[in-house]
């Protein structure tokens, strides 16, 4: 019997094993490989390199400039995506009329795809028509050419990117709100607590498992950011939106150094691990009910 059972837990894996294997481990064993050789303009391995790529992303300005922008994007997406989030979910959460329609309109930037909503800002942004610009205007503010300027460019996709990911953060947020027990809600009354008090004392502390899983889940995505870029901007003006993953793809697939870019990509994975284990330090001050 117990034979049985363990045989049909493998083949019930096999499909997930296969998925793993073609899409996760091969890919990164073959990036390794390619890391530490050099290739030709098709991918084809020539020679052994060693640690020479490697050597040549500590050595390279313009892939440093890409690790600042990057992590500047990262921090800047995050923390407003967040913030943001964070804020529509608690308006939401009270028992107002009609607020099942605001919460439609919360969540639905997750039905807008990436080049729908680069396509969007494109026309906000635009330094003669854009609705942006008019704006500014009304407070004198001469316009900005958002896209070639290397001081904002970045704030415009970090826009692009907040918005789409504002739905998913609030639908996390909303959930992990109306989990918190309705018994405390009545208890802080009976208590007499005053609502910032019960907001920032108990509601926002009991919902740290939602923003803890947002916080890990936003940034992934800031530091995957691609579509937007090539939309927008395609990395520049002077490199300034040249984020990681974008120049990766423009090492590959622009200037055929598969080998190089391997090696970046694994920096990035390197990167994103270490972030990562920095968070999970944090996990300590979730509180879990």
């Amino acid at each position: 019997m117990k034979k049985e059972q363990k045989l049909t837990g493998i083949l019930f894996s096999i499909p997930s094993l296969v998925i793993l294997i073609t899409f996760y481990i091969f890919p990164l064993m073959k990036t390794i490989l390619y890391s530490l050789s050099f290739t030709d303009a098709k991918g084809q391995i020539v020679e052994f390199a060693g640690i020479e790529n490697f050597y040549e992303l500590f050595t390279d300005s313009t892939f440093h400039e890409s690790i600042l922008v990057t992590l500047k994007f990262s921090f800047i997406t995050v923390l407003f995506s967040m913030i943001i989030s964070l804020f529509l979910a608690i308006i939401c959460n009270e028992k107002l009329k009609g607020i099942k329609l605001f919460r439609i309109i919360f969540s639905s930037s997750m039905g807008v795809s990436v080049s729908a909503s680069s396509s969007i800002v494109l026309f906000l942004f635009h330094p003669i028509v854009g609705l942006i610009n008019d704006i500014l205007n009304l407070f004198g503010i001469l316009p900005i050419n958002w896209f070639t300027s290397s001081t904002y460019a970045i704030w415009a996709i970090s826009f692009a990117t907040i918005w789409m990911n504002i739905g998913f953060g609030f639908l996390v947020l909303t959930a992990g709100l109306q989990n918190i027990s309705q018994e405390i809600d009545e208890s802080c009354e009976v208590d007499g607590v005053d609502y910032f008090t019960k907001l920032f004392k108990i509601t926002i502390p009991l919902l740290s498992p939602s923003l803890f899983y947002l916080l890990i889940t936003t940034t992934l995505k800031a530091f995957q950011s691609f579509g937007q870029v090539d939309m927008l901007t395609g990395g520049g003006p002077a490199n300034s939106t040249n984020f990681i993953v974008y120049s990766i793809y423009k090492t590959a697939f622009s200037n055929y150094r598969f080998d190089y870019a391997s090696a970046q990509g694994l920096f990035l994975l390197l990167l994103i691990t270490v972030i990562m284990v920095i968070k999970f330090k944090l996990e300590r001050k979730v509180h879990y009910q």
